[in-house]
Order: C-alpha cells, then structure tokens, then sequence
C-alpha cells in the first residue's frame, strides 16, 4: 500500500498548490505583484510570475508526476521563500497566517523531490526523472 499511499500525497499536495496557483491568476498578475511588493520581496514582477507558473503548470506536473523532482523542489524553494518573508513574523499557527501550512506543504514537496514520482507516476511510465 505505500506505493498508493505516496501517490495520494503527492497528487494531493499538487492539487492543493495548482488551487492557490488559479487563485494568483485569478487575481492577475498586478495583485500579485502588488502584495509580493507589499511583503517587500525583491523583484516582485519576477516573484510573481515565477509563483503563478510554479503553482499551476508545476503544482499540474507534480500531480501526474511528470518532471516530478524538478518541480517538486522548485516548490518547496518557494514555500521557504514565503515562510520566510510572509508567514514567519506571525508565528506559528496558520489561522494567525503564521508558518504552520507551508511548512508542512514544503516539508512534504522536499521529500517528494527527493523520492521523486513514484511508480505511479508519467516519469515512472517514460522511464526518466529529472
């Protein structure tokens, strides 16, 4: 069953990013850029553009495991960016907007990028990972 259970982690934890990515799009890249300034992210634009790309088209790769431990750990870069610069200073727990939630969201894309997709997964199908 670990196999399947793995799958179900990995496929969730996608699902939940590629959510918060339609919600950045959904809010346009102008709002976006304006709380990237906000919380005082260097180059915002770039911030910006490059977490609407991950939490879509990389939170939909990581769901069907394709280019898996790539996107996995590109991820998880961003959840320590956004701990570190959003959600830190309000503590721990996430209902205060604190670190809570993406810490495990990270903890959770650092290991699936070190495992990688899975046997259920398109990279297990190609026969390669990146």
């Amino acid at each position: 069953m670990g196999p399947i259970a793995y799958t179900a982690v990995r496929v969730v934890v996608g699902v939940i990013l590629f959510v918060h990515g339609c919600g950045k799009i959904s809010a346009g890249a102008t709002g976006v850029i304006g709380f990237f300034t906000k919380v005082g992210l260097p180059a915002p634009e770039l911030f910006a553009y490059c977490a609407m790309f991950l939490e879509t088209v990389g939170a939909a790769c990581v769901v069907v495991g394709l280019f898996t431990r790539f996107f996995a750990a590109a991820l998880a870069i961003e959840m320590l960016i956004a701990l570190l610069t959003v959600h830190l200073a309000k503590g721990f727990g996430a209902a205060a907007g604190g670190y809570e939630y993406v810490l495990l969201i990270g903890i959770v894309l650092f290991s699936v990028a070190i495992r990688g997709g899975g046997p259920y997964s398109v990279d297990a199908k190609i026969g390669k990972e990146l």
